[in-house]
């Protein structure tokens, strides 16, 4: 198995450039956020998304958290979503082209509920922070995974998703995030110091952030919510 080498002058910057089009050209990110009190972590990927050029970028808020999001919002939108029924309607509108849920979003049945609906759209859907735990619970969840998903998790996510698969050394953390990726039928981003990214056929990625291109200040809370939105947002 080659594995390769993600380097900054590797990764697509077409995003950014936006040299033509309007908005909607550029996609349609919902970011989906928990319960007032815990919306930092949605905002963060809100603003990931739409930092890397995403054209709009809606949060989706539980009601009673409508107003500590809305003190916060400039560019983004957003849209009250209290439960399953709410986000299916909101999904009506095929011009939400991404999803990102996860952060801060709560494991309660409800939640489960909301993910199982994300699923079933079939978007491109980035999975991360508490949707990666509902995951971890749930065979149906894990069976309702298409092509289009993104799961991010850290390696402690990443042994409770696949406990089969267990990660020792670098090559074989690669080859494990690669059986991965071929189990669920999605990407899989194990994020650390040495960050894997495998496609379910088989392609495997590799960022390394250490020696001297150490980033100890990413080992930090938020930064993985940030990750998420980036990955939405492009």
């Amino acid at each position: 198995m080659a594995i390769h080498h993600i380097s900054k002058e590797s990764l697509p910057l077409a995003r950014l450039a936006k040299a033509d089009g309007h908005k909607f050209d550029h996609g349609h990110v919902l970011v989906l956020t928990g319960p007032a009190g815990r919306t930092g972590a949605a905002r963060l990927a809100a603003r990931g998304a739409l930092r890397l050029g995403a054209g709009l970028v809606t949060l989706g808020v539980p009601p009673e958290a409508k107003a500590e999001v809305a003190a916060h919002l400039t560019a983004m939108m957003l849209r009250p979503v209290k439960d399953a029924e709410d986000l299916n309607e909101i999904l009506t509108d095929n011009r939400f082209s991404a999803l990102c849920l996860g952060p801060a979003l709560g494991v309660e049945h409800m939640h489960s509920e909301i993910v199982e609906c994300a699923l079933a759209s079939h978007r491109a859907t980035v999975l991360d922070a508490d949707a990666l735990t509902l995951l971890s619970k749930s065979r149906a969840l894990m069976e309702a995974l298409h092509g289009t998903c993104v799961l991010t998790p850290h390696a402690g996510e990443f042994a409770r998703l696949f406990p089969d698969l267990k990660l020792v050394g670098d090559v074989t953390a690669a080859q494990r995030v690669c059986a991965a990726a071929e189990q669920a039928g999605c990407v899989i981003l194990l994020k650390g110091a040495r960050t894997f990214v495998a496609t379910p056929a088989g392609d495997c990625g590799l960022h390394t952030a250490q020696g001297s291109r150490a980033a100890p200040w990413l080992a930090t809370a938020g930064a993985g919510d940030v990750l998420a939105g980036f990955i939405a947002g492009a």
